[in-house]
């Protein structure tokens, strides 16, 4: 079923902006133009959305779009990455408003040592390229969303696969994961097999809580954190604290009869925020907005109100990682 955003049914819950003043890194937003599942969202949304709390700057995650309509197979993707960087240029007329400082595209992994010359032409189409993702997301139950090309869960695994990584390791450049929490053990072993690769776990490992893992979800906890402590004794990996609000997560936001206030977040969901933070420490963590596929849940304003309660009782450094530093750090923003 496709997503869909409602202005008027997030309208139903309005809020002042907490700790206005908090410089903000939103290291995880998509463009979707073209999307038959996903919400429309460009740049004017992006500044819409942005405009109260002080977000300085995004990073923009690959999803399917601008792609080249021709040439050879594997270099179409590179479209996305010259797409962004349009927009990434038009932000920069507005220097008052929101910046995108970083672009993460996709690319075919399991090329092997051949995905070089993508990587390399995705590096010549943006000085913002800083990595990929390829989505790696699966389950075996067919209600739950798996990611195009990918047909079991063991994508980290793929020889190939590894073999592609270990090119974007040394071009120095960004894996961004994306999976389900019963993935999880398998990016561990990603990780202790390529120690020199940059890895950003997106969503905080996306617990499930639909199709045969609803009605389980202190189960699901359980098994998340325990994988989630082994992952973080990978010191390459961060991780991106956001993402929990969409359908497959299973806490009904999107079918509620209007969206959760902050206060109503940090109630639902602070535990999976608190144990994540535990376990990697603020130097390795990031807030992420995931818009506009969140916001088919919740606002801008709520999230971002949500996140700063959460972590109220941090030391100003250690805010400041979390919703800013980190994120410059890892992808190397100006």
């Amino acid at each position: 079923m496709p997503l869909t955003v409602r202005p008027d049914w997030l309208a139903q819950v309005h809020e002042d902006i907490v700790d206005p003043d908090r410089r903000i890194v939103d290291p995880h937003h998509h463009f979707f133009v073209a999307s038959e599942d996903f919400p429309h969202y460009e740049l004017s949304d992006l500044r819409a959305d942005t405009a109260s709390h002080n977000v300085e700057q995004t990073v923009y995650l690959q999803c399917w779009e601008g792609y080249r309509s021709d040439g050879p197979e594997e270099l179409r993707v590179v479209g996305e990455t010259e797409w962004v960087d349009g927009i990434a240029n038009e932000a920069r007329k507005n220097p008052h408003a929101v910046q995108i400082g970083g672009i993460m595209g996709t690319a075919e992994l399991r090329l092997g040592a051949a995905v070089r010359p993508v990587l390399e032409a995705h590096c010549a189409a943006s000085s913002l390229f800083r990595g990929i993702r390829q989505a790696a997301a699966w389950d075996a139950d067919e209600t739950i969303m798996s990611m195009p090309g990918i047909d079991s869960a063991a994508l980290y695994a793929d020889p190939d696969f590894r073999a592609g990584a270990a090119v974007l390791a040394d071009m120095g450049l960004v894996l961004d994961a994306y999976h389900y929490h019963h993935q999880t053990p398998h990016l561990i072993a990603l990780a202790r097999a390529l120690p020199g690769l940059s890895i950003v776990l997106d969503h905080l490992g996306t617990p499930l809580g639909v199709g045969p893992y609803a009605g389980r979800r202190d189960e699901i906890f359980t098994h998340w954190a325990r994988d989630i402590a082994e992952l973080a004794t990978c010191p390459n990996v961060t991780m991106k604290l956001g993402g929990l609000a969409m359908p497959w997560n299973g806490f009904g936001y999107d079918d509620a009869e209007r969206p959760p206030t902050s206060d109503e977040l940090v109630a639902a969901q602070s535990r999976y925020y608190d144990y994540a933070i535990e376990q990697f420490g603020p130097q390795r963590c990031m807030f992420e907005s995931n818009f506009p596929v969140d916001k088919c849940a919740l606002s801008y304003n709520v999230l971002w109100n949500a996140f700063k309660k959460m972590v109220s009782a941090y030391s100003e450094a250690e805010r400041d990682a979390m919703f800013r530093g980190t994120a410059t750090r890892v992808y190397a923003l100006s």
